[in-house]
């Protein structure tokens, strides 16, 4: 069961060439940029995922990208490294999400992130992983996802964390 409602007339798709990156703006040029120049080349190189959400008439309201990673076992806070290996240990990684400035103050962004974490979830039932890490790009960025209960990686104020015990508890009360 997917768990994400979507806003009628909204659908979410696997970035391709036909879809107009150009026309996106979110009003962060590098979360703009990454969209336009980069995330097909490394969707196709297989170095992560972008799906972005249209609407009815193919424009791009809002777009996360999805990758793997790791961190070092002495990044992670103790209650996270407890009984974990002492060595380099894998993560999701929410490498980028954007909601174009037409769509902004709708929710949009709460209802991406809930899918990209969605996404994860289902990911690490194939793929294990500790955490799912993101970097935040300023403070309004990671305020929003400090909302979701994202953490700050010790030593790294943007770069934040969810635990796989924190993301499997959050899917299974919104099931």
């Amino acid at each position: 069961m997917n768990g994400v409602q979507f806003p009628e007339g909204f659908s979410l798709e696997y970035l391709c060439r036909e879809h107009p990156r150009r026309k996106f703006s979110c009003g962060e040029e590098k979360e703009d940029d990454w969209l336009v120049t980069k995330a097909l080349q490394h969707q196709e190189k297989h170095l992560s995922v972008t799906k972005v959400f249209v609407d009815n008439a193919g424009t791009i309201a809002g777009y996360y990208t999805l990758a793997t990673g790791q961190v070092d076992f002495n990044e992670l806070p103790a209650e996270v490294a407890n009984r974990l290996p002492r060595r380099v240990l894998p993560v999701a990684v929410l490498a980028w999400l954007g909601v174009g400035m037409a769509h902004q103050g709708r929710g949009l962004g709460r209802i991406l992130l809930a899918q990209a974490l969605r996404d994860c979830y289902e990911a690490g039932k194939t793929f294990a992983f500790v955490a799912v890490i993101l970097d935040c790009i300023n403070d309004a960025v990671k305020s929003f996802y400090r909302h979701w209960d994202f953490q700050e990686l010790p030593g790294h104020p943007y770069r934040l964390f969810l635990s796989v015990k924190q993301l499997d508890e959050m899917m299974k009360k919104s099931s």
